[in-house]
């Protein structure tokens, strides 16, 4: 009798293994149809049509401020001056944008590597959550942007204070929402793991880690979001390369339309990285594309 309940219990615990990683469907989808992940339906045609109105509308606007406040070159270039600069020191910029990106990308990759390994230590231990949790809470008293100066003394003016910058940012969000997701999995669906025979290991890789993935996801994105914040202040307290680099020379020279050239190369990294991310993640999380 013992021996069929510890065959049944195995073969209980081997169907849940081989279910996979996707959660079954909720009798209620939760996720349709004002889900922010859902597809807008837009094809690239209008897509394209609607960056080009967001353009021509920034132009425009941009224009009638200069004519509206007479306000004089070396306060605000006009579109034409910028884009003549765009063009003739690409070069320039591109060589730039690349130490710029270089500086997001790393610190993404470390925020988000401890930030997770953070989250999953503090849902998986009691003793870990209890201590970490204050750290996590004071840590944010201090602002970032204010360790800039003692970075910048520490590492230097390569490409490290800024990445560190970058990762400092983003880890406290990242590591909020991926706990917050794990400690709010569905309970009943743990309990019905575990009563198949899931182990804690099993009910953390088929059960909760699922279930974080949006509240991950969220985190990925705010960390899109401000991870160029990181490394443009750090450029902007010191850097020997970078877009914020670029400015700064760029004001001392009285090169205000290069100065606002390099302003606008920030803004297309930040809102490419942004829609990249928000692409890679409907890819990873296909479940909350669905709509209803």
């Amino acid at each position: 009798m013992a021996e069929r309940r510890d065959n049944s219990r195995h073969t209980s615990r081997s169907a849940l293994i081989a279910a996979g990683p996707r959660p079954a469907e909720l009798p209620q989808d939760p996720f349709a149809p004002d889900d922010p992940f859902a597809p807008d339906g837009a094809g690239p045609l209008e897509r394209a049509i609607r960056i080009g109105v967001i353009l021509l509308g920034v132009v425009a606007f941009w224009y009638a401020a200069i004519l509206l406040t007479g306000a004089p070159r070396f306060i605000l270039p006009p579109p034409d001056a910028v884009l003549a600069s765009l063009i003739g020191d690409a070069s320039l910029l591109a060589e730039n944008a690349l130490t710029t990106i270089s500086e997001i990308l790393l610190g993404m990759l470390f925020g988000l590597t401890v930030g997770c390994a953070t989250a999953l230590l503090m849902a998986a231990s009691a003793p870990v959550r209890r201590w970490m949790l204050p750290v996590l809470v004071a840590s944010q008293a201090v602002p970032v942007y204010a360790l800039a100066p003692v970075l910048v003394l520490w590492f230097g003016f390569g490409i490290w204070p800024k990445v560190v910058m970058a990762t400092l940012i983003i880890y406290f969000p990242v590591t909020a929402a991926f706990f917050d997701g794990l400690r709010r999995a569905d309970r009943q669906w743990i309990d019905l793991a575990r009563s198949m025979g899931a182990s804690r290991g099993d009910v953390l890789r088929l059960v909760r880690l699922p279930a974080a993935l949006p509240s991950l996801a969220s985190g990925i994105r705010i960390a899109a979001a401000t991870a160029p914040i990181g490394a443009i202040v750090g450029e902007w307290i010191g850097a020997s390369a970078g877009l914020a680099h670029v400015m700064n020379q760029s004001k001392a020279q009285a090169e205000e339309p290069r100065m606002f050239a390099a302003l606008v190369v920030i803004a297309v990294i930040a809102v490419g990285l942004y829609f990249a991310v928000d692409r890679l993640l409907r890819l990873a999380v296909p479940w909350r594309a669905e709509t209803a």
